[in-house]
């Protein structure tokens, strides 16, 4: 995330800086996912299961959209 933050300053594009933004559910449901573990998968823990799966759904369209206004970026100017 770091990179891709620093890659739109060094760039001038701060789309990249969206791509940073839109990781941050993905690190969440990461967060989730280490916390249930360390835990050693503990059943009052267990409703952060439920919390991963929804980060990852939100992570992944939030990356997705923030991959596609890069591309959109990208593309020659029409006109």
């Amino acid at each position: 995330m770091g990179l891709m933050w620093r890659y739109g300053e060094v760039s001038g594009n701060p789309r990249w800086k969206g791509m940073a933004w839109g990781m941050l559910p993905c690190l969440g449901s990461a967060m989730c996912a280490c916390t249930w573990h360390l835990f050693y998968n503990s059943e009052d823990l267990q409703f952060l299961v439920a919390l991963q799966a929804g980060l990852t759904v939100v992570g992944n369209f939030t990356c997705w959209w923030a991959a596609y206004r890069i591309y959109q970026g990208a593309q020659p100017q029409q006109g």
